[in-house]
């Protein structure tokens, strides 16, 4: 079986990009390592802080944002990273040719009963001018521009999801050798589904269009849809997208009143663009029911976005529900 660094070689990745890529996976062995020990580590539970987005922060969170800072701050060719655990974007290396966006530890809330997380990670082209790392505008480009982005999901396995914009391909990590190797090449999501995952207790602070669609769903066989559907729901992003990758689904984060300010939960460049670079590789589609997902302009390093991706021609029918 082809390690990582073996398949990047083969797709034609630059030596400077697999360096990136490489320091992102040494941070990912340690948090994989870490939560593997639970308790025993002394990482469960909360810290007294809140991160920017306003939420309770976990041990695991700061500890698994601070490795990935300082691993890639290090490198020579990161000019700067960004966090979803960070107020402000943090310079690297002034002539550094990368950007990489992060969510170091995406469904945090499910580490204390045992169930699977993930780290999120995005890497753009620095702009070739003067600006530093720690300007958050040279970070606010399209999700098109990403040239690499993927996932790790801390499972029974942990497993690396991953695209260069030449397919996606998923590695395992082999603790016997301390390399993530190729398992399974070249993902594709099937087309067509009959299983959605979103959070259901919001339904109430839903626009009328996504309500319409979720109610035709659960009319099954007897609604307009046509089918049966199944609901699943795990309260991680990473899990959700990977049980999309491996049989098909759709997964939902719509807009919601709650908090008109915001347009959605999820945030745009640590979630929403490498999820939709990933399941858009994989013959899927990304949407915020609008538009697509990668072609949004970021106004501000913690923006958010509604999220619709998964099996193409159901997203496509969520699409026709706000556009028609």
């Amino acid at each position: 079986m082809k390690r990582l660094d073996q398949v990047l070689a083969s797709d034609g990745t630059s030596a400077e990009l697999e360096l990136v890529i490489k320091d992102v996976m040494v941070a990912c062995k340690d948090i994989a390592y870490k939560l593997s020990q639970g308790e025993l580590a002394g990482i469960l539970g909360a810290t007294e802080d809140e991160n920017i987005q306003g939420e309770t922060q976990k041990m695991l969170d700061v500890i698994s944002n601070d490795l990935l800072k300082d691993i890639l701050c290090a490198n020579p060719f990161v000019k700067g990273v960004g966090s979803e655990e960070e107020d402000f974007t943090i310079a690297g290396h002034a002539d550094g040719k990368f950007l990489v966006t992060f969510d170091p530890l995406d469904g945090s809330s499910n580490i204390d009963v045992n169930l699977s997380v993930g780290t999120i990670f995005s890497i753009l082209e620095a702009p070739a001018d003067n600006r530093t790392g720690d300007d958050q505008e040279v970070f606010l480009q399209e999700g098109r521009k990403q040239v690499a982005a993927g996932y790790v999901l801390y499972g029974p396995s942990s497993l690396l999801v991953m695209t260069t914009g030449k397919g996606v391909n998923l590695f395992t990590l082999d603790t016997n050798i301390g390399e993530f190797v190729l398992t399974k090449p070249m993902l594709q999501i099937p087309e067509d589904t009959a299983e959605f995952a979103i959070n259901m207790s919001n339904q109430r602070f839903w626009e009328p269009e996504m309500k319409q669609y979720i109610d035709d769903c659960l009319k099954g066989e007897e609604g307009c849809l046509g089918k049966r559907y199944n609901m699943r729901w795990v309260a991680s992003m990473v899990a959700e997208v990977h049980r999309i990758l491996i049989r098909g689904g759709i997964f939902m984060y719509p807009y919601d009143s709650r908090d008109p300010s915001k347009a959605g939960k999820l945030r745009l460049m640590y979630e929403g663009n490498p999820m939709s670079m990933i399941v858009e590789q994989a013959g899927g589609a990304s949407s915020t029911g609008r538009m697509d997902i990668m072609d949004v302009e970021p106004k501000g390093i913690h923006d958010r976005v509604p999220v619709v991706l998964g099996s193409k021609n159901e997203v496509a029918k969520v699409i026709a529900y706000h556009t028609k």
